[in-house]
């Protein structure tokens, strides 16, 4: 009975003790996954906060993720904390860990420190129009480790931002102008005269051809199979691809209105007869 008795007791002494560490698990608990949401929340609310004031997109979803790793890492102790764990020593041991695991992990810091140059750098923004890391797309935002990009048919391709920056980066959509490198090909027996004038007839007919710079049309090129003319217009970067598939096509319609041959690949076969 004695026996009983002191289990008894001793459980009663240890309950006091397992029913706080319960209730601070279940705050623990409460504080890490409210915390996590109003992270998440304001971590949105400031980036739509900076788009509305017009801040890059790049730079909002950047800087939103930032503040979205380090208000975690805030609750994540808090909550450690709550729980009773000793966040000072818990700290130093992430220091340890986090050297280790920064080791183990040189190609993601890599890649945020990657992110942190685009920023600052600014090879590209959202909404440009670039070919990076061998992707073309439009760049729809920066985060720590990687690039978006949407592709032309709506695809999105997610770079890591080392593999972006240790490579050549072609920004289409940095200058306000771009010109339009063509060559057209005629047929030998044509009128270089008149194939000339029709080109310049249609380059001076289409109003988003610029007039300054001028538009260079010059023979270029005595080929195997066709003369080749070079065709250089200047334009607006947002009419690039429309002013070439137009001018191509009404090259091809007045060509063909006006007897200018355009040649194929060919080759002439001559057969000699010899006498036995």
């Amino acid at each position: 009975m004695n026996d009983i008795q002191d289990l008894l007791d001793q459980g009663s002494a240890w309950l006091p003790l397992i029913t706080d560490g319960l209730i601070n698990l279940f705050i623990g608990l409460v504080i890490f996954f409210i915390g996590k949401f109003v992270a998440s929340k304001v971590a949105k609310w400031c980036e739509s906060r900076m788009l509305k004031s017009s801040v890059d997109k790049a730079v909002a979803g950047f800087t939103s993720s930032i503040l979205y790793a380090l208000m975690f890492a805030a609750v994540a102790l808090m909550a450690l904390g709550q729980i009773g764990v000793e966040t000072t020593s818990f700290i130093a041991i992430l220091g340890a860990a986090g050297l280790a695991v920064g080791l183990a992990l040189q190609g993601s810091l890599s890649n945020f420190a990657s992110g942190v140059l685009i920023i600052i750098l600014r090879p590209f923004k959202s909404g440009d129009f670039i070919d990076g890391a061998g992707q073309m797309g439009t760049v729809d935002r920066i985060e720590l480790f990687h690039t978006y990009l949407k592709t032309t048919d709506n695809r999105v391709v997610i770079i890591p931002n080392s593999a972006m920056m240790n490579g050549s980066i072609v920004n289409f959509s940095r200058e306000k102008t771009r010109r339009v490198d063509l060559v057209v090909g005629i047929s030998y027996d044509a009128d270089i005269r008149l194939a000339k004038q029709i080109m310049q007839e249609i380059v001076l007919a289409d109003d988003r051809i610029l007039k300054d710079p001028e538009c260079t049309i010059a023979l270029s090129e005595l080929a195997d199979s066709s003369v080749n003319f070079v065709v250089r217009p200047w334009v607006n970067a947002a009419d690039y691809w429309v002013v070439r598939a137009d001018f191509l096509e009404k090259v091809k319609y007045a060509f063909d209105e006006r007897g200018v041959g355009i040649p194929y690949p060919q080759m002439d076969v001559h057969l000699h007869k010899q006498e036995s």
